[in-house]
Order: C-alpha cells, then sequence, then structure tokens
C-alpha cells in the first residue's frame, strides 16, 4: 500500500466512509473556488459600472437601479407634491437597490456555510480515521505501525481536505464581504445621484 501524503494516494488508500467524507470536502473546495471568482467578478463589474456612471457614461449592470428611479419618476400621482415625489422617487430607487445588492452577495452566505461547516466535516473523518485505527488494533492485538497507519492516514486525510476547502472559504467570505461593504456605499450614492438628477426640473 502507498503511504504517500499526495492527496491522491491519501484519497485512494482511505476507508469508504473517509472517501465520502473526503470527495464531499474536495467537491465543497472547488464549489468556493467557484464562488470566489465570481464574487471578485461582480465586484469588478459594480465598480467599474459605477466608475462610468459617475463620468456620464453608461451604467451597464446598475440598470435595475436606474430603471426603477426612471419608473418612478415618469408616474404622476394626483395631489402629489414635489417633496412627495422625490420621497417616493428616493425610497423606490433605493429599494431597487437594496434588492441589486442582495442579488449582488448571492455566493457570500455559501462562502460562510463552507468556512464554518467545512472543519466540522473534516473533524468527523478524523475521528473516522482515529476509530479505525483503534478498531485495528482491537483486532489484531497490535501496535505496529503497520496496522495503525491507515488509520491515522485517514485521519490526516480528512483534516487536510476540511482545511483545504474552509481556509479559502473563510478568507473569501472576509475580503470579498469587505469590498460589498465599499460598494453598497457607492451604490448608495450613485442612488443619491440618480435621484438629484431625475428631480432636478423639480422646484
Amino acid at each position: 500500500m502507498d503511504y504517500s501524503l499526495s492527496p491522491t494516494a491519501m484519497f485512494l488508500n482511505a476507508g469508504p466512509v473517509s472517501k465520502v467524507v473526503m470527495a464531499v470536502l474536495v467537491l465543497a473546495s472547488i464549489w468556493t473556488w467557484i464562488l470566489i471568482v465570481d464574487g471578485v467578478y461582480v465586484a469588478l463589474r459594480i465598480s467599474k459600472a459605477i466608475k462610468s456612471a459617475r463620468a456620464g457614461g453608461a451604467v451597464d449592470v446598475l440598470w435595475p437601479i436606474a430603471c426603477a428611479g426612471e419608473r418612478a419618476a415618469s408616474a404622476s400621482l394626483p395631489g402629489e407634491t414635489n417633496e412627495q415625489r422625490r420621497n417616493r422617487i428616493l425610497e423606490s430607487t433605493r429599494r431597487a437597490a437594496a434588492e441589486f445588492m442582495t442579488s449582488a452577495r448571492g455566493g457570500l452566505s455559501n462562502l460562510a456555510i463552507v468556512s464554518s461547516v467545512g472543519p466540522f466535516v473534516g473533524l468527523f473523518g478524523t475521528v473516522w480515521g482515529i476509530m479505525s485505527s483503534f478498531s485495528s488494533i482491537a483486532q489484531t492485538q497490535d501496535t505496529s505501525l503497520t496496522i495503525v497507519a491507515p488509520g491515522i492516514a485517514e485521519a490526516l486525510a480528512a483534516t487536510a481536505y476540511g482545511l483545504a476547502a474552509a481556509i479559502p472559504a473563510a478568507i473569501g467570505y472576509n475580503r470579498i464581504g469587505a469590498a460589498f461593504s465599499e460598494i453598497g456605499d457607492e451604490v448608495s450614492q450613485f442612488v443619491a445621484d440618480d435621484v438629484i438628477s431625475l428631480t432636478k426640473d423639480v422646484t
């Protein structure tokens, strides 16, 4: 049996339960990187759109917010004062902005789940590997390395796979979350500027 510490060798030498745990963690790790790449891409697109809008260019991905403001501005309600019209446009635009940011942050909650659950799934695999080692000792009445090595290898592998999934997820969640927090402030400023532009004819 190959006791190499390479991820592939540790997976192939593991028992059925440990293999399932490792496979789940590998899928979680792949999913994590997909969410990180998507989060960074979305954040960059929104930042670029905000800069473009400030420069008088296309609003690009911010169009749901701009359209909500334009629809509210085009509506005319009987007996509505100018102040009420401003407030209605602002409320409509803010609501659209909140929905937009919620959609943009979609993957963050999943990163939080992986970062918090990943270590515990890995810990389950670790405990299972240690239990396998004790079971082998009980069956053979032998404590030699040949007997305990497979179970210890499973335990180490499960720990490593769990950390490989959880660490990038935790870093991605914190960094991308901070980026979206800054973007949220910029979107709020875009809303304010958009409302001013839509109501500049109101006295």
